[in-house]
């Protein structure tokens, strides 16, 4: 075989590599440096020129080697390295194809529902920006990608378990646990809670929880002072925990083993345990009803407010971005009145001089458009901790 010949090895890897970047071209001229003695003779041969021992470079056209080849040995050059190789490959049709491929995949990444949501709109970008749906691609799996966008058309949930979403998108119950589906998905999630992407089970575990999404129900938790409730079991112990001004901590489990009924005309919600451990050390049984997000809230913190139905929802966070995407979700979601989150209430949270950088996506408080627009403004955050003072008096029932 011609490859096996002297002077060829390296002549035929470089006429390949050339060929292969230019989708078959022969207009390209490959040097060899170094050239042994065989290969001097082989380019002789080739063109009909001599080169003297001694050439520190050799060059050829491949235009050269074809018309050499088929004038020796009865075959262009494209034949010789398929026979004596790997078939040559098309790379700059197979760039083509794969652009196509990704464009296809990207167009299918589309929302009925986020689609207008600037976090979604992050995500799908961020999708083709930093190679993901290349890497996809390549791996045979660009449907991912339209998938991980129906999973996020059914978010957020009331509770549903991660195998039952699974197996409700994909036919498959293992598809969201661990794999590159879930992935995309909890990164997308990230961005919608201005979060940093997941680094452990527990982080992703609080991702699909803020969602609404059943990873451990014992897990799923929410952080309660004072609220009495209809219902055996945990009710009766809402209720005793109530009467004495104890915090207790209550989870999704419970919460659906046991169901309550609240039996409060009014519940104050914060988002730091810091609130809600000032109000049992210093007001007790005299401490207003008072559930505590801490952060997003979990689905324990949805499924127990959804217990309260008829009750006035008072809800405060953090003034950053985070706290008031979380507000603006909370008054969509079970009517709630901001407490103590407007223009005037930061303005006065500024003046205690304890605040931070602001960092995040802006986000828009349409309960109060002022209010965003002095963050804006301001740059600053500040944590609810520092309002404690006004917090307290507020829950003060007596």
């Amino acid at each position: 075989m011609t490859g096996e010949e002297p002077g060829w090895e390296r002549l035929l890897v470089a006429a390949r590599r050339s060929l292969e970047r230019t989708g078959g071209r022969l207009d390209g001229r490959i040097g060899l440096t170094d050239p042994t003695d065989a290969e001097r003779r082989v380019v002789i041969g080739l063109t009909g020129r001599h080169r003297p021992p001694g050439t520190g470079r050799l060059t050829v056209t491949l235009a050269e080697i074809d018309a050499g080849l088929r004038r020796t040995r009865g075959e262009p050059l494209a034949e010789v390295l398929n026979r004596t190789g790997p078939p040559l490959r098309d790379r700059p049709a197979e760039r083509a194809a794969e652009a196509a491929e990704r464009d296809t995949a990207l167009a299918g990444v589309q929302s009925r529902v986020h689609g207008g949501e600037e976090w979604f709109a992050a995500w799908r970008a961020g999708l083709a920006a930093d190679g993901t749906l290349t890497r996809l691609v390549r791996r045979g799996e660009p449907h991912l990608a339209a998938q991980a966008a129906a999973v996020l058309d059914r978010l957020p949930s009331d509770g549903t378990p991660l195998p039952v979403l699974a197996e409700e998108v994909t036919g498959d119950p293992k598809a969201l646990s661990g794999t590159t589906l879930a992935h995309l998905v909890l990164r997308a999630l990230a961005l919608r809670d201005d979060a940093a992407a997941p680094a452990g089970a527990e982080a992703r575990r609080g991702l699909w929880d803020s969602a609404g999404v059943v990873v451990d129900d014992l897990a799923s938790q929410v952080l309660v002072l004072n609220l009495p409730a209809a219902g055996d079991g945990l009710g009766t112990w809402l209720t005793d925990a109530a009467a004495r001004g104890i915090p207790l901590r209550v989870t999704l489990q419970q919460l659906t083993a046991l169901p309550v009924r609240a039996r409060v005309e009014r519940v104050f919600v914060c988002e730091n345990p810091a609130v809600l451990r000032a109000a049992a050390a210093r007001l007790g049984p005299r401490s207003a009803p008072l559930v505590c997000s801490e952060g997003v809230p979990s689905t324990a913190c949805w499924r127990l407010l959804g217990a309260t139905e008829g009750t006035d929802v008072l809800w405060r966070n953090d003034f950053d971005w985070a706290g008031l995407r979380i507000t603006g979700a909370a008054v969509h979601r079970v009517a709630a009145r901001p407490w103590r989150m407007g223009e005037a209430d930061y303005a006065a949270a500024l003046a205690t001089g304890d605040s931070e950088p602001l960092r995040g996506a802006p986000a828009p408080s349409l309960w109060d458009p002022g209010l965003a627009a002095a963050l804006t403004a301001a740059g600053r955050s500040v944590m609810e901790e520092r309002l404690v003072t006004d917090l307290l008096a507020d829950l003060e029932t007596r």
